[in-house]
């Protein structure tokens, strides 16, 4: 049976960390997905992980700290034992907006992973909507950055959803790229709008019983639990991981 993470981004707007990973334990996960203030106290989050027997084998990393300080960005992932190092998210008005800014982002997220990589990580960008958004020349910017050998794929398949785009296109096109998933879900259009509109895993509008099978069929080891804003954590981490453990 697959073991399952839990992007603890999902639990921001609840309790401690301690809290949150004894709830994740006693709930039956065996990971965790790390995220910025999770960093900021190394000592204290190791300890909670070691007290519940969760590990962290993937964490998201800013671009800026990435790029800016590997040194930094290594030694916390070697503190937490992170093996996925992983580059979120860009604001809007860091985005570039045509074909030759992308690839010259793209480049440039190459060049900070590889020193990650020297030193045996896994180094990828995780999507949102904007990068299956078409540019003016009809290139999308997740080709642009995927272009580049070195860059893994951390896929959130329902972000590509909501860009219109078919997550099974996307997984028979980089399945061998996907060193990890987040594990989402949309709720029909017009519902759960206290939730921006996602839905707890296997209870919204995605056919996850087909992208969890292309997903493993494709390779990928590492499958995260993630709700943008759910109104209870412990009812959206109970229900994904009962739905995903039966499938």
């Amino acid at each position: 049976m697959t073991d399952f993470s839990y992007q603890l981004y999902s639990s921001r707007n609840f309790g401690p960390l301690t809290d949150t990973l004894g709830m994740l334990a006693a709930l039956g996960y065996a990971h965790v997905e790390g995220y910025g203030p999770v960093y900021e106290d190394l000592d204290a989050t190791k300890k909670a992980l070691v007290e519940t027997g969760l590990t962290m084998p993937s964490g998201h990393f800013s671009m800026d700290m990435v790029a800016g300080d590997a040194t930094r960005t290594m030694e916390i992932a070697k503190a937490l034992g992170i093996k996925k190092i992983i580059v979120p998210f860009l604001m809007p008005d860091q985005r570039p907006t045509d074909a030759e800014g992308w690839t010259a982002f793209a480049k440039r997220l190459s060049a900070a992973g590889q020193p990650l990589q020297d030193e045996g990580f896994d180094f990828g960008w995780h999507n949102h909507d904007f990068e299956f958004k078409a540019l003016p020349t009809g290139e999308l910017p997740i080709d642009l950055i995927l272009a580049q050998d070195n860059v893994g794929f951390e896929f959130d398949v329902a972000w590509a959803a909501v860009a219109g785009k078919d997550p099974a296109d996307v997984i028979a096109q980089y399945g061998d790229r996907i060193i990890a998933a987040h594990v989402k879900d949309r709720a029909p259009q017009g519902e759960n709008a206290d939730e921006d509109g996602w839905a707890d895993a296997g209870h919204g509008t995605l056919d996850w019983p087909d992208h969890f099978k292309a997903l493993k069929t494709a390779g990928c080891d590492l499958f995260v639990m993630e709700h943008d804003k759910p109104a209870d954590d412990n009812r959206f981490a109970s229900r994904a991981l009962a739905y995903m453990q039966s499938l």
